[in-house]
């Protein structure tokens, strides 16, 4: 890879890891489920206009808008606010896990030894997790994990569905995303105007990041980099990103960095690596 796209490539993962970082601080000032709004209304706003997409492709992504949208994303928010950074991205980077347990089950792909060792030692390192400190309450933790399922399952849809352009499908999904999240922070939040009117800098800046810089900036040069070079030259990278997750979230968050932490985040990250590196999967960060 030359070494312009290189620099590109890091320049995402840093993008996605500080993307943990300023959920944290948006959800301080902003209820989880009204930030997941405005982020899905700004990137609605900016994407639709300009990627229009065939009719029969509108129930697809429905139906994503349901699983990345409001299952990924809303539970990702949410969750983040109760757990540190750095455990977060770790527990949400077992999407790529439930994808492989996914496809195994419902597309029939042979697991292989390699693979099956990965998925072992995923799953040991949120064990290893479990038993430290650094763990958040089983609340949080359910919906993280359950914000990776998310994304496990849509990965599968779009593996199946029609081919819509990656920003096309950002920009619908978040379209039909933005009133169901609405209807939930409504439903289960309070305070919603006074938070928009009290909100700093800390707040609105997390709008903007994770819609333009994580979401449109950082997945268009993600998507340009997988064109013009093999995947298993381009996704490898993605595991620094919830190692880059950890130690900002140390030295950013004043997050601790314990034995369990270290431990069961290495077990985790090399469990990805013998997934992602057999298999090729695109791992988005949010």
């Amino acid at each position: 890879m030359p070494l312009r796209d290189l620099a590109l490539g890091l320049a995402v993962i840093v993008i996605w890891a500080l993307n943990i970082i300023v959920i944290k601080l948006g959800v301080a000032e902003l209820p989880p489920l009204l930030l997941t709004t405005l982020r899905f209304a700004l990137v609605a706003g900016l994407l639709v206009p300009f990627h229009p997409v065939a009719r029969h492709q509108l129930p697809f992504l429905l139906l994503l808008s349901l699983t990345f949208g409001s299952l990924h994303f809303a539970l990702l928010f949410i969750g983040l606010g109760q757990a540190e950074a750095g455990t977060g991205a770790l527990l949400v980077q077992m999407g790529t896990p439930f994808a492989t347990l996914l496809a195994v089950v419902f597309l029939r792909e042979r697991l292989g030894p390699r693979r099956l060792a990965g998925l072992v030692l995923s799953f040991a390192g949120v064990a290893v997790l479990a038993g430290g400190p650094t763990l958040p309450s089983p609340l949080p933790t359910i919906l993280l994990l359950t914000s990776a399922l998310g994304w496990a399952v849509s990965q599968l849809l779009i593996k199946r569905g029609p081919d819509v352009s990656p920003m096309a499908l950002a920009g619908w999904v978040a379209l039909f995303a933005t009133p169901q999240v609405a209807l939930g922070s409504w439903w289960f939040e309070q305070g919603q105007w006074q938070a928009l009117v009290e909100a700093g800098w800390a707040g609105w800046k997390a709008v903007f990041y994770t819609a333009v810089m994580s979401s449109i900036v950082a997945y268009g040069l993600w998507y340009g980099l997988l064109r013009r070079h093999p995947v298993n030259r381009v996704v490898p990278l993605t595991l620094l990103m919830p190692v880059l997750a950890v130690l900002l979230g140390a030295a950013l968050m004043g997050d601790s960095l314990g034995p369990h932490k270290l431990a069961g985040g290495g077990l985790v990250i090399a469990g990805l690596a013998l997934i992602v590196l057999r298999v090729g999967l695109r791992r988005p960060a949010g």
